[in-house]
């Protein structure tokens, strides 16, 4: 089921995501001040290409705690609020609910990506 979740995935929105998620952090590298965003920015790519069969685990950490806030303030708040719009309107149907609950995942991660790991659940 996890395949069939993640082409179906693909298709629709994960490569667009993706895609825009690996030039964001491309950018964000150039500058060595750019690099820990740049490489939260992989993270998102890596999850929202293919998100059915991932998790999110903390890590933790104060270092973390102070990126993340400095993260919610720039742009976390927006993006969250992004994903959690489009999460809220995949479920309005039945056939959505599972592509609104990956949404909902990518909305937990870009409240606070610092400190966190995107696992295989395999």
């Amino acid at each position: 089921m996890q395949l069939i979740g993640n082409i179906i995935w693909i298709i629709l929105i994960g490569w667009e995501s993706a895609l825009v998620w690996l030039v964001a952090g491309l950018v964000c590298c150039i500058t060595v001040i750019g690099i820990p965003i740049g490489l939260q920015c992989f993270k998102f790519a890596k999850l929202s290409l293919v998100p059915f069969g991932q998790q999110i685990v903390d890590r933790g950490g104060a270092t973390s705690m102070i990126a993340n806030i400095i993260w919610f303030i720039l742009c976390g708040l927006w993006l969250g609020l992004g994903y959690l719009a489009a999460g809220v309107i995949f479920c309005i149907s039945i056939i959505g609910i599972p592509f609104g609950l990956q949404c909902f995942k990518l909305m937990q991660l870009s409240f606070i990506p610092f400190g966190k790991d995107v696992i295989s659940t395999n």
